[in-house]
């Protein structure tokens, strides 16, 4: 996951079960996240999702949220952020996964505007277009059986794309949304903002497809181009899911861009309501996207994106992090732990503690330990020592 700008942490850090928590990187309806370090095996960073009690508590979607998580964990994928694992403390249901250090797409779209520098559509295409790995590699993805696992994001947004200083784009949060539809008392703020991305037959509850996701990334894409929302809900309120399953699309702007009637096709047919007239495949929309920023002549790499993040915007937020961190390091010296969990179950709940193993039934006798051996080599010596005494004086 990726840093927040401004989250002022509160009681930290703290000890959660085998991490330290150090840094508070976001809030929501759902979940509180957290910066961690983990406390066995080195000072590997990562991020620990803790759901909110309502979703904690609820045993149905505990396991549904288990299930995926397990899943997730078996995509294994550069544009995709690993799940390292999943567990309850206490009494607490908690993702444990990768740290991309830098932001996601919507906080990189506020810093924008706060500071009025433009995201040249060079990097928005090479967002775009390494979100669109990530979604056709977990659409492909098969069981050791050969068969396709079915796997849809559902929740394409700003939100879940992650950006790293070094420039890497990592899809998180695979199986979160499936797990959220199945509870009878999701919060209004637990989906807000989520309808604003919804393709219209997921807003209707219908069953889903990977042409599901290319709907969702074609509105990142229009918002990209266009430089506001698709969708406006009323009086400050987000997008609603009349909205969403209407998918009215307003015409893009005429922004002068090279070769624009070209990726306005590409946007129009992401956005198909149709799902037949849609693409059909992540790897569709890809290749014609990359065939337009090669028609307009559009050169960029993870290496001229990744320099242009950082000289605007890393900086201070680098640093705000080492200094919390080291910080980290102190607390756990001071607050040193005798740590057990390196044999945890991952990805599961508690397992049970396995009963001890009977005696063995051997009817040979054991030897004796080897702590008392030299004593019955010396009786054994003895012994020999009389019995021969015995003969010769017979």
């Amino acid at each position: 996951m990726a840093a927040s700008v401004s989250v002022t942490p509160e009681d930290l850090p703290r000890r959660f079960g085998r991490y330290v928590l150090f840094d508070k990187i976001g809030e929501g309806g759902m979940a509180r996240i957290y910066l961690g370090r983990v406390e066995t095996g080195g000072e590997k960073l990562l991020v620990v999702k803790q759901m909110l009690p309502l979703f904690s508590n609820t045993t149905r979607f505990s396991k549904l949220l288990i299930d995926e998580a397990k899943l997730a964990a078996e995509l294994t994928n550069s544009n995709i952020v690993q799940v390292f694992d999943l567990g309850r403390e206490d009494n607490i249901l908690y993702i444990a996964m990768e740290y991309v250090e830098g932001f996601d797409l919507r906080q990189l779209l506020q810093q924008c505007s706060k500071r009025q520098i433009a995201l040249p559509l060079e990097f928005s295409l090479f967002i775009v277009t390494e979100t669109l790995k990530a979604l056709d590699y977990a659409h492909r993805k098969k069981s050791e059986a050969g068969e396709p696992l079915g796997i849809v994001h559902r929740d394409v947004s700003p939100s879940n794309v992650l950006l790293s200083f070094h420039g890497e784009v990592k899809l998180c949060d695979f199986g979160i949304a499936r797990a959220m539809a199945v509870h009878e008392e999701v919060p209004d703020e637990a989906i807000e903002g989520k309808a604003g991305y919804m393709s219209p037959e997921a807003a209707r509850g219908d069953a889903l497809d990977a042409r599901a996701d290319v709907f969702s990334l074609g509105i990142v894409l229009w918002e990209l181009v266009a430089g506001r929302k698709l969708y406006r809900g009323g009086a400050g309120q987000p997008p609603s899911l009349a909205q969403a399953s209407l998918a009215e699309i307003p015409q893009l702007p005429d922004r002068s861009l090279p070769q624009q009637a070209e990726l306005y096709r590409v946007i129009a047919r992401a956005l198909s309501v149709d799902t037949e007239a849609r693409y059909g495949s992540c790897r569709d929309m890809r290749r014609e996207l990359d065939e337009y920023v090669q028609t307009a002549g559009f050169t960029v790499s993870q290496l001229k994106f990744g320099e242009w993040i950082t000289q605007n915007f890393g900086t201070e937020i680098i640093e705000v992090r080492r200094e919390r961190e080291q910080s980290a390091r102190v607390w756990s010296s001071v607050h040193p732990r005798a740590l057990d969990e390196a044999s945890q179950p991952k990805l599961s709940e508690p397992a049970p503690v396995p009963k001890p193993a009977p005696p063995p039934t051997s009817v040979v006798p054991s030897a004796p330990p080897a702590s008392k051996s030299p004593l019955f080599a010396i009786l054994g010596a003895l012994a020999l020592a009389l019995l021969a005494a015995f003969w010769l004086l017979r």
